[in-house]
């Protein structure tokens, strides 16, 4: 299921978010409507978690993780680290990471079996990737730019990568991800794709300003609604002619 809500106006979904297969995260104090997409589509299957990384409300951007584990930043206060620890379910690592490029989601993006890396990456923040994340770890850059994590978004049915990705890159990535690829864009026309929309292996959240074609394509590659990607062309058809009519 793909749905689209806004954060105060905002379109950025994935700055005030973070959605996996056993947790989600969203930033405290915004409206009762962008809960309420999470809350509709999650349920009691898992936990909903409010709360600031750092003192700051960009926790999608702040943090990474997957089912298995949730890597903040070294900025990561102790209250804040007790509440997500009491908040998470007991299987979850979490762990606080030294790291110069503290935005995590930034220059990270993972599923529950691989993680692309900002190539600057430290040598230790990889290994504790790879061991608190349980994930294979690869550096990488998407359309020339190393800020992977704003500019992928990864489930463990494919992925949706920066507009500008040559088809080649989309391949080897593809391929190293073991997951269909394909460059699109959410929000009407944003090449930011993590920090637009946050997935999971049965739900994606977008702003509100992505349109249908996007949304159709977003529903086909994520695999959401039993779709699968190489509907992504007949499906978009479809689209297109029910906008335009």
């Amino acid at each position: 299921m793909a749905t689209r809500t806004q954060f105060e106006n905002s379109n950025e979904i994935g700055v005030f978010s973070k959605l996996t297969n056993s947790y989600c995260m969203v930033a405290v104090g915004g409206s009762e409507n962008f809960y309420s997409a999470f809350e509709a589509e999650i349920g009691d299957v898992i936990p909903l978690i409010h709360t600031t990384i750092a003192g700051s409300r960009i926790i999608g951007r702040m943090s990474a993780g997957n089912r298995r584990g949730l890597l903040v930043p070294s900025q990561t206060t102790d209250q804040e680290l007790m509440h997500l620890r009491n908040s998470l379910p007991d299987q979850i690592k979490i762990q606080r990471v030294e790291e110069r490029l503290s935005a995590l989601g930034n220059v990270i993006c993972c599923n529950d079996y691989v993680a692309l890396v900002h190539p600057d990456i430290e040598r230790e923040t990889e290994e504790i990737i790879a061991d608190v994340l349980g994930v294979e770890v690869f550096r990488q850059t998407i359309a020339g730019v190393a800020l992977v994590g704003a500019y992928c978004s990864l489930s463990n049915q494919g992925g949706l990568v920066h507009s500008q990705t040559p088809v080649q890159d989309q391949e080897e990535l593809s391929s190293l991800l073991q997951v269909p690829l394909v460059a699109g864009t959410v929000n009407r026309g944003s090449s930011v794709i993590g920090g637009g929309m946050v997935v999971n292996d049965w739900l994606a959240v977008t702003g509100l300003d992505t349109t249908a074609p996007e949304l159709s394509v977003i529903e086909s590659i994520f695999r959401l609604q039993d779709a699968q990607p190489d509907a992504i062309n007949n499906s978009l058809r479809d689209t297109l002619i029910e906008t335009y009519s």
